[in-house]
């Protein structure tokens, strides 16, 4: 059953309910309203800074886009590209894409010309609809790309080198019939983060995308009257694959375009959010905001907020205990995912397992889980191994990359390059990545363990362990710490905090400095490494 069915069903049962909210929240700063004042002018002056759209229109968006591939030659199995920044017309456009059998393909927002065209060429795209953020962008490589491409812009001021879907998809019939669609075709490409190169195109079917909405329902229940609070960029399988929760539900999601703790507990609070994704350094800042004074508890709505789930990194356990004593109602899960496994899911902790923060959890709805050797064969119980995972929501293949397939695709096991231990009770605790396993004098350090303790540390906002070559060691741990807005910290003190540690796992350099995070949540680390290195330090140094 193709995914396209649940929108086509809630804009027949749900037709008049609103399903998505766009809120702008640079205009709703400038606003400076409670919300109390939100609630009495909601549905008069709000519509400048406010979007919303019903699961009927939403489908017709849909279906007018589809209409307007298929005149233009779009077949079942073509590829479009996406290149926008969250909005309310993101999702009606996949889903536009998806209902002709074409493969969608989100592409990073952070991509510059040369990797926007990389992505292209990788993934054989025949159309790419783009938003006003990346007309530079496109502008710098369209007569390279527009060879094989057509370039379709959404937004005012159409570019002269692109077609308007605005004004095209205006006279395109809101009914759609489209090819047959089964579980075995092909439904999307992802781009991996590229953080070891140009990304790898990671091809799905609609089977993958109807799983990862079956686990995250069944994972958190959603229901018709839950309301998620979307932030990550839908570009990426976490952001999109939790709102598929919203979808099956036929509940309603908002689109946060912006982030700061203010924005984010005024839109719970105004828009009367149930279930909030965070990535950690959000979580973070917003328990600083409070705990600081700057934000305070009493001034928001929050008592309908439900979860708060965190995934796309290693989540520190002293996260979570601050959490959940500023919220001690909040459910609280993790999930983890990767691309390759069509998002979050695979491993997830579970509402119910609170006493196992610092686990990843156990295997997700209809997956399987093992850790293993490098020859493939399992390890005992508590020892370290690469985690592989199996299930519906596995990827076809690296598109257009047999070589790199071949590398992680084994017997329908998918070798993740993540390492991580399991617990006497079954439970996945992830230790690392393969590629960040630093070898410090023969012995193994695993960075993730040295960050969770860190993280402990009252002023420490944010933390990552690297290792730097030495000439004596091989390697050795380089702590990169961020302290918290308005406390200090010196190298004395955090030596003095790390001799709770065994000695061969003590940072032997540390380094003050934001941690730098992608758009997912994910510390940079491969940048760390190359700002850090012996070369590079001094300049480095500097720039911090």
């Amino acid at each position: 059953m193709p995914i396209t069915e649940f929108l086509e069903r809630n804009a027949s049962q749900y037709g008049s309910d609103v399903c998505l909210v766009e809120v702008n929240p640079d205009i709703q700063e400038k606003k400076r309203m409670t919300w109390r004042e939100f609630e009495l002018i909601q549905q008069t002056t709000m519509t400048h800074y406010r979007r919303e759209i019903t699961w009927h229109v939403f489908n017709e968006k849909a279906n007018r886009f589809a209409n307007l591939l298929t005149e233009r030659g779009i077949r079942k199995g073509d590829k479009v590209a996406i290149l926008m920044m969250n909005c309310l017309e993101w999702l009606p456009i996949y889903f536009g894409i998806l209902k002709t059998g074409a493969i969608v393909v989100p592409m990073n927002f952070r991509f510059d010309a040369e990797e926007i065209e990389y992505c292209l060429k990788l993934s054989e795209a025949n159309a790419l609809i783009f938003g006003p953020q990346f007309i530079g962008r496109i502008e710098e490589k369209e007569e390279i790309i527009s060879r094989n491409c057509w370039l379709i812009y959404a937004g005012r001021d159409c570019p002269m080198f692109a077609d308007s879907y605005d004004e095209l998809t205006a006279n395109c019939s809101s009914h759609y019939v489209g090819p047959e669609l089964t579980d075995a075709d092909d439904a999307a490409i992802y781009f991996s983060s590229g953080t070891t190169g140009f990304p790898k195109a990671i091809l799905h079917n609609h089977e993958s995308l109807m799983h990862s909405a079956k686990t995250e329902q069944m994972h958190h229940g959603q229901t018709k009257d839950d309301v998620f609070l979307c932030i990550p960029p839908l570009y990426h399988t976490g952001a999109k694959m939790h709102w598929f929760g919203s979808l099956i539900s036929g509940g309603k999601a908002v689109l946060l375009k912006g982030v700061t703790p203010k924005t984010i507990l005024e839109t719970i609070s105004n828009e009367k959010c149930t279930i909030v994704w965070l990535l950690v350094p959000w979580a973070q800042d917003i328990l600083v905001a409070l705990e600081s004074g700057q934000l305070h508890l009493e001034d928001y709505e929050l008592s309908q907020w439900r979860l708060m789930h965190i995934g796309a990194q290693p989540v520190p356990q002293s996260l979570i205990k601050r959490w959940k004593e500023v919220f001690p109602h909040h459910q609280y899960d993790t999930n983890y995912g990767l691309s390759e496994s069509i998002g979050p899911g695979c491993v997830h902790l579970g509402v119910e397992n609170i006493h196992k923060v610092g686990a990843i959890g156990i295997p997700g709805y209809g997956w399987e889980a093992k850790i293993i050797h490098q020859d493939g064969t399992e390890v005992a119980q508590g020892e370290v191994g690469e985690l592989a995972v199996k299930g519906p929501g596995v990827m076809t293949c690296y598109f257009n990359n047999p070589e790199a397939t071949a590398e992680v695709l084994h017997d329908g096991w998918l070798y993740t390059g993540d390492m991580a231990e399991q617990d006497a009770d079954g439970f996945y605790y992830l230790v690392d990545r393969k590629k960040d396993v630093i070898i410090s004098g023969g012995e193994n350090l695993y960075p993730v363990q040295i960050e969770n303790f860190l993280s402990q540390h009252p002023a420490i906002m944010d933390v990552a362990v690297i290792g730097l070559a030495d000439e004596r060691l091989g390697e050795i741990a380089a702590a990169v710490i961020e302290v918290k807005p308005g406390m200090s910290l010196t190298e004395e003190e955090v030596n003095e905090f790390c001799l709770g540690m065994p000695r061969y796992k003590r940072p032997r350099k540390i380094i003050f400095t934001k941690v730098p995070r992608n758009a997912t949540g994910k510390i940079e680390k491969p940048r760390l490494r190359e700002m850090y290195n012996s070369t590079n330090l001094v300049e480095a140094q500097n720039m911090a």
